[in-house]
């Protein structure tokens, strides 16, 4: 597995200097596609949403890896290699329930629970949905998730796809959440 930065990005003079490596992952695959609801495949939202935060973080001076080339993502067992080697790792997904249930929420082990938090609360403030915060990797029905587990990461449920409203909203507001992540991550990666 060769590991490519996207380090094409923009000179910031003025941003203090990045000191933790930075990682995005899309969940799920074409193989294993996760939520398919409301006519979208949670697979292809995510691996779209991946790129949109990539490009942000780019304009933001913040280098970065991918679980995978532009159009493609890893299987999760490669993710959570890349993973294991940076100091932020945040995995993209979708959640599904009742076409009632609503919100952003997060997953991580305890010393990732600060950024998750953030993550959630600007996800959740930007879509205009409940935030659910931020969560221990066993939360509801999850259990022992590798990302997580073995990777060390955060994963980021952004929204319900299965709520429409949720979807709606994600859809009108893509590229500014994308912005308001990748904004969050770079605050965290120059963080000393």
């Amino acid at each position: 597995m060769t590991i490519r930065w996207i380090d094409r990005v923009k000179a910031i003079p003025s941003a203090p200097p990045q000191v933790w490596t930075v990682m995005i992952s899309a969940g799920h695959s074409d193989t294993q596609p996760g939520v398919v609801a409301n006519g979208f495949r949670e697979a292809d939202i995510v691996l779209e949403f991946r790129q949109l935060v990539s490009a942000e973080l780019c304009e933001l001076g913040i280098k970065h890896l991918l679980d995978g080339e532009p159009h493609e993502n890893l299987p999760l067992s490669q993710a959570v290699d890349i993973a294991k080697r940076c100091d932020i790792a945040v995995e993209f997904h979708t959640d599904s329930a009742s076409p009632r249930a609503s919100g952003s929420w997060t997953l991580s082990h305890a010393p990732n629970k600060p950024l998750g938090a953030k993550l959630a609360r600007m996800t959740a403030d930007t879509l205009g949905i409940e935030n659910r915060g931020a969560r221990p990797e066993n939360a509801g029905h999850h259990h022992r998730l590798a990302f997580v587990s073995d990777g060390g990461g955060i994963i980021h449920e952004l929204f319900f796809l299965t709520n429409p409203h949720d979807l709606a909203a994600y859809m009108q507001h893509k590229q500014v959440l994308a912005g308001e992540i990748a904004g969050v991550l770079a605050t965290a990666a120059r963080k000393p």
